[in-house]
C-alpha cells in the first residue's frame, strides 16, 4: 500500500481511504460483515477511514468505533458534520452551537477522545464560514479534533477559509473532500488548483461515479437489482437512459472496458488509479457495501497509469468537465434559490 502525506500536516495516510457510508443500514445492515470488511481494510495497509454523522444518521460511526477500539491508534480517523441530524431546526449546518454539539456526538458513537479529521460535509449559505472555523479552532486547542476539513466546497470557498484564517488567527482547514472520477472531472479547473496553492490534502469521493465506472451498467442490459439505479439514492435523472447524457456515459462504458481490458485490470481498478494520477490527489475513497467490492478494489490498489493511458482518457471526456449536470451534489444558492437572481 502507497502512503502519502495529507497536505502540509505530516499525516501519512494510504492511498486507499475506506468510505464507510455503505455500513448500517442505508448499505450493509449486517455489522459483523461490516466489521470484518473494516480489519480486512486495516491488514491490507489502509490506515484511513472515513465516516460521517449523516450515513445511516449515526449508525456508521457506530460500527465503525466498536470495529477499531482495539486498534484505534492504528488509523487516522475522519468523520464529518453539516446534515440535519433531527426534527430542531439547528440540529445541523455550521453554526457554533451546532458544532460543538455534534462533534460531542460524534466522539461517543466512534467511541473515541479525538477525531484526527472532522470535516465540514457541505457549506453553509446562513453562517459566516470564518465563524465556523473559530468553533473548530477551538476544538483543536481542546484535544478533541487534531485537523479540520471540508467536503465539496467550491474553490471560493477554499480560499475564504484561507483567508479567513490567515486574518483571524483561527487553525486552516487542511484537507478538501471533493468528489472525483473520469466522469466528473470539474474540479480539476480550480478546487485542486486552489488546494495545491495552500498545500491542503485532498481526499476524492465517489471515484466509481456512483457505479457507473465499475462497469455493471451496460447499454443492451437493464439495471443490476439492488444498485443505486435501482433504488434513486440521489436522482433518477442520473439513470433515465431517454437522458443523451446517460446514453453517452454508456457508450463510455464500452471504451473503458476495452480500455481496462487493454491493461488486464478491471474498469473500477482504472477509475480508481486515474484519480490517485492527480498531483493534488492524496487519496481517494472506496466505499464498499460488500467484502467482494471490498477485495475489487484491494486488487488494484498498486495499479499506476502511464501517461498515454491517461491521455487516452482526456481524449474520453474532456479535462475539466462534468458529463452530466445531475451529477453535481453541491449547487451554490445563488443557482438554487432564484430570488437571489432578481434585483428586488
Amino acid at each position: 500500500m502507497e502512503y502519502r502525506t495529507l497536505g502540509a500536516s505530516g499525516v501519512r495516510v494510504s492511498a486507499l481511504c475506506l468510505g464507510a457510508m455503505m455500513f448500517g443500514p442505508a448499505g450493509n445492515d449486517d455489522e459483523a460483515e461490516c466489521a470484518a470488511m473494516i480489519h480486512r481494510a486495516l491488514d491490507s495497509g489502509i490506515n484511513f477511514i472515513d465516516t460521517a454523522d449523516r450515513y445511516s444518521l449515526g449508525i456508521s460511526e457506530e460500527i465503525v468505533g466498536r470495529a477499531i477500539r482495539n486498534r484505534r491508534d492504528e488509523v487516522v480517523l475522519a468523520t464529518k458534520f453539516y446534515g440535519p441530524m433531527g426534527e430542531d431546526i439547528n440540529s445541523q449546518g455550521g453554526s457554533r452551537r451546532w458544532v460543538t454539539r455534534a462533534v460531542e456526538d460524534s466522539l461517543r458513537r466512534l467511541g473515541t477522545d479525538y477525531i484526527d479529521l472532522y470535516q465540514m460535509h457541505r457549506p453553509d449559505p446562513h453562517t459566516d464560514f470564518g465563524d465556523t472555523l473559530a468553533a473548530l479552532t477551538d476544538l483543536v486547542r481542546a484535544g478533541k479534533i487534531r485537523m479540520i476539513g471540508t467536503s465539496t466546497f467550491p474553490a471560493e470557498l477554499i480560499v475564504e477559509g484561507q483567508w479567513a484564517a490567515e486574518r483571524r488567527s483561527l487553525e486552516r482547514v487542511r484537507c478538501e473532500q471533493p468528489p472525483y472520477s473520469i466522469f466528473t472531472r470539474e474540479i480539476e479547473r480550480a478546487v485542486l488548483p486552489a488546494c495545491q496553492s495552500y498545500s491542503m490534502g485532498v481526499i476524492v469521493w465517489s471515484p466509481l461515479n456512483g457505479g457507473w465506472l465499475t462497469g455493471k451498467y451496460r447499454k443492451d442490459a437493464e439495471w443490476p437489482d439492488n444498485s443505486r439505479a435501482t433504488r434513486n439514492l440521489v436522482s433518477a435523472k442520473r439513470w433515465d437512459r431517454a437522458n443523451p447524457v446517460v446514453q453517452h456515459k454508456l457508450d463510455l462504458v464500452e471504451e473503458l472496458d476495452g480500455l481496462s481490458a487493454e491493461l488486464g485490470c478491471s474498469m473500477a481498478g482504472l477509475a480508481y488509479a486515474f484519480t490517485l494520477a492527480h498531483p493534488a490527489v492524496t487519496s481517494t475513497i472506496i466505499g464498499p457495501r460488500t467484502p467482494q467490492q471490498l477485495d475489487a478494489a484491494l486488487d488494484y490498489a498498486d495499479l499506476r497509469l502511464s501517461h498515454d493511458v491517461l491521455d487516452r482518457i482526456d481524449d474520453l471526456v474532456p479535462p475539466g468537465t462534468d458529463l452530466n449536470p445531475d451529477d453535481a451534489f453541491y449547487v451554490p444558492p445563488a443557482l438554487a434559490d432564484a430570488t437571489l437572481r432578481r434585483r428586488m
